[in-house]
């Protein structure tokens, strides 16, 4: 059987927890892990605030990054718009993680929500 990506994250989705922008920031006041799976590049350019970078391709292979140490501690995973974390949630579950979520609709709907991000300052920021 073949899927389009459609079909394998649509997939993902109905074996995760994917929370909304407003329950997502309540897990950040909560001292949730925020793992932005998205590429260097996006995260850079702005990012939730207390994010950590680890993009969706490498995700699997930096279980031993200390932001997931612990396999029962609160993760929250977000993309561009939802779909990569969606991807991401499921393979952290397959790996052990028992407490992880997925942002739906992503970094996009968080800024439409109009919460707050934290932008690279730098000369390279955007």
């Amino acid at each position: 059987m073949s899927l389009t990506p459609q079909q394998l994250v649509a997939e993902a989705k109905a074996q995760i927890k994917e929370i909304d922008t407003t329950t997502a920031a309540q897990h950040i006041d909560a001292g949730s892990v925020v793992i932005d799976v998205r590429e260097p590049a996006e995260f850079e350019s702005a990012h939730l605030p207390t994010a950590i970078s680890i993009p969706r391709g490498l995700l699997e292979f930096k279980t031993d990054h200390p932001a997931l140490a612990d396999k029962a501690a609160e993760i929250l995973l977000y993309c561009k718009t939802g779909g990569r974390s969606a991807l991401a949630a499921l393979n952290l579950q397959r790996l052990g993680y028992s407490n992880v979520r997925s942002m739906s609709g992503g970094f996009d709907a968080w800024i439409n929500q109009g919460q707050t991000v934290t932008k690279d300052t730098t000369q390279y920021g955007g």
